[in-house]
């Protein structure tokens, strides 16, 4: 198989690196952070002139046709930069909602001004009792007249507080935790009976509380009966996204860890030439290729038709990149000693986010379960013994 990117996509690959070297420096994300979204309006503005939010969507709904390797190498981008912006909750997740179960309508409306830089959207799909499980749903929608009220609240809206519109995942019918009777709705996040409570999040970005009170769905996408099945494969898609971003992180905060290690001297030496160092840095290195590895194969998987075998993929991707942020976090604090832990230096933010991302759509522990059932593994103690290998 030919892992080589095609001169398209190392042509993006390029662009994009070149845009997070020129305008987001640690200092410039500072910056970033205080206007009033939270990010930057003026990047946003960049993106949607260089292509990246009409990226995975097709020709004829106003998107340029991009596919998940595409995708893998952007959000790669986006992870050593350490954006603010709300692409991953707008094009990632509420984009994939729209481009598999939306119609040919809502695709030509909705999609366009997304990729045009227009609207922001998020995915409200999380609520308070439901952790990582996607179909555990008590935010309840009723048929009235030709629409539909919404009534519950979500939790975890990334990027909830400032976005235009929202995705929400409704029961329309069953009980809480069944799969069946969810239906996905589309939100003015400005209509009466939305109530918004935004705050930071631990790796400097936004999300928000949303409440729902008899509030009056725009549009409903795809079956309002039978959306798990979407929800479930935009999760996947999500993940193969976050495991790139992931391992952008991870060779930022490598490339960091080794120019301090050339430069800080200690007892007259350079702690480069310390060989219990080398070999610290060396674990470091396998961790990030390893990762490497598992993001492009979530990638390749993404265009599974299996269900069963796409979440196997993002499973053993998700467990990966789990367990190399922690080794990888760890050992660059560790290695930049007490400066590595303040807010001043980047190394930190950087271990903010990677912790961050193995907590999203379930962590390390979650998946390496749900790929032990998977494959048939019945000991929940060897399971768990594996994470702590």
């Amino acid at each position: 198989m030919n892992f080589e990117l095609s001169d398209e996509q190392q042509l993006t690959k390029d662009s994009v690196e070149r845009l997070m070297a020129d305008e987001y420096g640690f200092e410039s994300r500072r910056n970033y952070q205080k206007e009033k979204r939270g990010y930057s309006e003026a990047m946003w503005s960049r993106y949607a002139e260089m292509g990246l939010l009409a990226l995975p969507f097709a020709e004829e709904h106003g998107g340029v046709g991009g596919g998940a390797v595409e995708m893998m190498v952007v959000m790669e981008a986006f992870g050593k930069g350490l954006i603010l912006e709300p692409y991953f909750a707008t094009v990632v997740l509420a984009g994939s909602v729209l481009r598999h179960a939306a119609n040919e309508a809502q695709k030509a409306e909705l999609i366009s001004a997304i990729a045009e830089g227009r609207q922001t959207w998020a995915f409200a799909y999380a609520e308070p009792q439901s952790r990582y499980d996607l179909f555990d749903v008590e935010t309840t929608a009723k048929k009235e007249g030709g629409g539909w009220i919404l009534n519950g609240t979500k939790s975890l809206v990334l990027h909830g507080d400032t976005v235009d519109r929202v995705i929400v995942s409704a029961r329309t019918s069953g009980h809480r935790r069944e799969k069946d009777g969810i239906g996905l709705f589309v939100v003015d996040a400005s209509a009466r009976g939305v109530s918004r409570r935004g705050y930071p999040t631990q790796d400097g970005s936004r999300a928000a509380e949303v409440t729902l009170d008899n509030v009056r769905a725009t549009d409903v996408i795809g079956d309002p009966t039978g959306a798990y099945e979407i929800i479930s494969r935009v999760a996947d898609e999500a993940i193969a996204a976050l495991c790139a971003e992931a391992v952008g992180c991870f060779d930022q905060m490598q490339s960091i860890t080794l120019d301090y290690l050339k430069t800080r001297e200690q007892f007259g030496k350079k702690i480069g030439t310390f060989q219990a160092l080398q070999h610290r840095a060396a674990d470091v290195f396998v961790e990030l290729e390893q990762s490497r590895s598992m993001a492009m194969y979530a990638a390749i998987m993404t265009g599974e038709s299996d269900p069963e075998q796409r979440e196997r993929a993002m499973s053993a991707a998700k467990v990966q990149i789990g367990r190399s942020a922690r080794l990888i976090g760890q050992e660059s604090v560790q290695f930049h000693g007490g400066i590595g832990m303040t807010m001043e230096y980047s190394i930190g933010h950087y271990f903010k986010r990677v912790t961050m991302i193995d907590r999203m759509l379930g962590d390390a522990a979650h998946h390496l379960k749900r790929l032990a059932a998977l494959e048939g593994t019945d000991s929940e103690q060897q399971t768990w013994g594996l994470i702590d290998a």
